[in-house]
């Protein structure tokens, strides 16, 4: 082995070993800062020599651009769900019943019950093969691309007394600081909230950009051993053995000798897990002998040997003291109850979400109402209900939605096929003129290294009321503020000189038409090529453009039907902003895919499936989701999902490979 080699084996055992204590043992032993530095060691010398690869490498979690659909895989073992208990009652049935049918000594092994995604995970010598989810419990999706980015997940076992092969069951769960961190970014962007951490794990785990996942920093608990080998015959040893194999094995978990052990087992979680960094909906309950849970057997639904308990949501009564109104940057009015501070999931509760005009009509609320508030599975409380009988003859006027803009007292409107109120002021409404500008600095548009509070102070003060106002900005203007020195200014001008070689489609994202989020910018900006074409498009042009709905293109159209907003572009494109797509970019725009739709399937590996898409875009072909009668051509990767494979062939739908399509598009 020589010294480069020895090197980068050297840092896969440093950095495995600072994993393990990190994610699983959640005792660190390094600071981020140096962790990172030896990641980017490991990776810049992978990527200067590849003949030292190694798919099972610590630099291998951050997950590559190519996307990928989900492959459909049969389990071994199927996946069943088990028999949903809600109280004592209920829990000692299933103890007796386990008695009886066994008439000897055993042992029940107690577990808190993880509000995740169900995974099942592949192991041979050593090493993770596969990743499943649970699907329907006979099929899942072959998830083992993203499921490779989560730390907590071993991609090469520890010790030397694992079995050959075996498989591993448990839970996906994206934690509640997690949670928070992706819901606070999502708002900032108007985007829909995620309701619960199981959601947004569930929809991080089916994206198709492995990048992505690694991102979002998902954990991993395990629960339960499947093999022909298994070290032990008692289900609690198995997982000891699992957590000395560096699996994140909960520490919770209890072995119970009696009915009682159970119960105060209950009793202690019904309460400790709202102080749990993950969430948590109820407890499980398996016997603990392997041969005690093969004579018990199954049912047609689950296994005998094991039930669930369900936690009741927990809820809170106090008192609503009055509802307030946010306004968006879009313009949307929403509700937020202002009560009494009360304790709920270890968390106070002063303000919980009322969602619409049409929620605040259908609770009936009154100020000082005694209302019911629920967090359950979300992170943002919501009132359920109102105690009608704790109301009394001086019961507080009726709320009814308002009718006026709080920020700038503009009549709200409510456009006949949305359950929100807009504020229409949009020029004038101080609040969404803010909310414009903070959008249009965000990395994810231009870019523009500038937060909340000097946006704020720049706006009080007169500098900036709208977006194009920013590149009219001077260090001199700056100097004139509060806490503004040389640097500061500097570093501002200088990010927003350099925002204006930000591409075009995210120059459209930046303006923050109402429903053209990232993606649809990117729609737009490859159909049209240019603002001005973008501007002249009427509806029908829009609605051709592929994934394009009505929805969208009336605010498209709408938007540049008003003069200001033309105004305001002609500014940004006066100050050298990118208001067309690169000359390179264009330069490849062809014809030689005009009228034909495409949809693509399965893996690939020269070009991920982003800038697939894009090449048919780019020389007019047509992208489509799904497989049917318009469908001229299958872009088919690896692992071609069958369910589009069987309905191509139905229809008749010619398949061309990568290889295929690359010579055409180059011919």
């Amino acid at each position: 082995m020589n010294e480069i080699e020895s090197k980068i084996t050297a840092l896969r055992t440093e950095l495995e070993q600072y994993n393990y204590e990190y994610y699983v043992l959640s005792a660190p032993t390094i600071s981020d800062r140096l962790f990172d530095a030896k990641m980017k060691e490991l990776q810049l010398l992978e990527e200067c020599y590849p003949e030292y690869g190694d798919p099972f490498s610590p630099a291998q979690r951050v997950g590559s651009d190519l996307s990928r659909s989900f492959v459909s895989v049969e389990h071994r073992y199927p996946m069943l769900s088990l028999g949903n208990t809600y109280s004592e009652d209920e829990v000692r049935d299933f103890y007796e019943r386990t008695a009886r049918t066994l008439n000897e000594p055993f042992e029940l092994v107690a577990e808190l019950k993880y509000d995740g995604i169900s995974i099942s995970l592949i192991y041979e010598e050593g090493h993770l093969v596969q990743a499943i989810t649970r699907g329907d419990g006979t099929r899942g999706d072959d998830v083992t691309a993203n499921v490779r980015t989560i730390r907590s997940i071993p991609l090469k076992l520890r010790g030397t007394n694992c079995p050959a092969q075996f498989e591993i069951r448990g839970e996906i769960l994206l934690p509640w600081a997690e949670f928070e961190r992706l819901n606070n970014e999502r708002e900032m962007q108007e985007e829909p909230l995620f309701a619960n951490p199981r959601n947004a794990a569930s929809g991080t785990l089916k994206q198709l950009n492995p990048a992505i996942v690694a991102s979002r920093r998902l954990d991993a608990c395990m629960y339960y051993l499947l093999g022909e080998s298994l070290p032990f015959d008692e289900h609690y040893a198995n997982l000891e053995a699992a957590r000395s194999w560096g699996f994140k094995i909960p520490d919770v978990i209890r072995k119970c000798l009696s009915l009682q052990d159970v119960f105060d087992y209950i009793a202690h979680w019904n309460g400790a897990r709202k102080n749990l960094p993950v969430a948590t909906d109820g407890i499980v309950l398996k016997v603990n002998s392997l041969r005690q849970q093969r004579f018990l057997g199954f049912t047609a639904k689950g296994p005998r040997w094991a039930i669930s308990y369900k936690f009741q949501a927990e809820q809170a009564v106090t008192r609503l003291n009055a509802v307030s109104y946010q306004v968006g940057r879009t313009g949307v009015v929403t509700p937020v109850a202002n009560l009494d501070p009360v304790r709920l999931s270890g968390t106070t509760v002063k303000r919980a979400t009322l969602h619409n005009a049409d929620i605040i009509a259908g609770l009936d609320l009154h100020i000082g109402d005694y209302v019911f508030v629920e967090k359950g599975g979300e992170i943002i409380p919501k009132i359920t209900g109102v105690n009608v009988d704790a109301r009394t003859i001086l019961m507080g006027e009726k709320i009814a939605f308002i009718k006026k803009c709080p920020e700038c007292g503009t009549p709200l409107v409510r456009p006949e096929d949305e359950t929100a109120y807009y504020c229409p002021n949009e020029w004038g409404c101080a609040t969404q003129i803010k909310g414009k500008i903070e959008h249009f600095v965000t990395r994810r548009a231009m870019d523009i290294n500038i937060g909340h509070e000097s946006i704020e102070v720049l706006y009080r003060e007169g500098y900036v009321h709208n977006i194009a106002d920013l590149y009219a900005l001077r260090k001199v203007d700056l100097f004139n503020l509060e806490r503004w020195a040389e640097k500061s200014a500097g570093n501002l001008i200088g990010s927003i000189e350099a925002s204006k070689q930000v591409p075009f489609e995210r120059v459209l994202y930046g303006l923050g038409i109402r429903y053209v989020g990232e993606t649809v910018a990117k729609r737009l900006a490859y159909a049209c090529t240019s603002m001005e074409k973008l501007e002249q498009a009427d509806m029908e042009s829009l609605l051709a453009i592929d994934e394009i709905g009505e929805r969208i293109a009336k605010r498209v159209v709408s938007y540049f039907a008003d003069e200001r907003n033309r105004a305001l572009v002609n500014r940004l494109k006066a100050y050298g902003l990118q208001m067309s797509l690169r000359e390179d970019v264009l330069s490849e725009r062809s014809d030689k895919l005009k009228g034909a739709t495409f949809v693509i399937s399965g893996t690939f590996t020269q070009h991920s499936r982003d800038e697939y898409r894009a090449m048919i875009e780019r020389y007019g072909g047509k992208n489509a989701s799904a497989v049917s009668g318009n469908t001229d051509y299958i872009l088919a990767g690896e692992n071609m999902g069958p369910a589009k494979l069987e309905k191509a062939q139905k229809l008749g739908v010619k398949l061309i490979n990568e290889e295929e399509f690359l010579k055409w598009i180059e011919a």
